[in-house]
């Protein structure tokens, strides 16, 4: 999904402070509860035709169906064409500029204890 230079700059991370708010476990459940906002309930997954239908959810109205297809094949991990509960919350972590710096020591301590 190609981004525009002024879009980039108006971007903020929130992930950060909300691991910090929440806990690890907390932020893990509203990625969760995201995926469930996304879904298709009926497949279990997030498929191109329900980020279609939710993408004003997320204040992406204008979506291009070659910009939803592009987000998706970032995170299908399995190359099924859709979004599993976990690779969406992988997918969610990498766009994250602000987990991704440095070591990301809350997955590390939290995730695998």
């Amino acid at each position: 999904m190609a981004l525009l230079l002024d879009e980039v700059a108006d971007f903020e991370d929130f992930f950060p402070s909300m691991i910090t708010r929440l806990g690890t476990e907390g932020f893990i459940c509203e990625l969760c509860n995201g995926f469930r906002l996304l879904m298709d309930c009926e497949k279990g997954l997030i498929t191109f035709e329900s980020l279609k239908r939710n993408s004003f959810l997320l204040g992406l109205n204008d979506m291009m169906d070659d910009e939803i297809v592009c987000m998706l094949s970032e995170g299908d991990l399995d190359g099924d064409g859709a979004l599993n509960q976990m690779e969406f919350c992988i997918l969610m972590v990498r766009l994250s500029p602000g987990l991704m710096e440095g070591s990301p020591q809350w997955m590390m301590e939290d995730l695998y204890v």
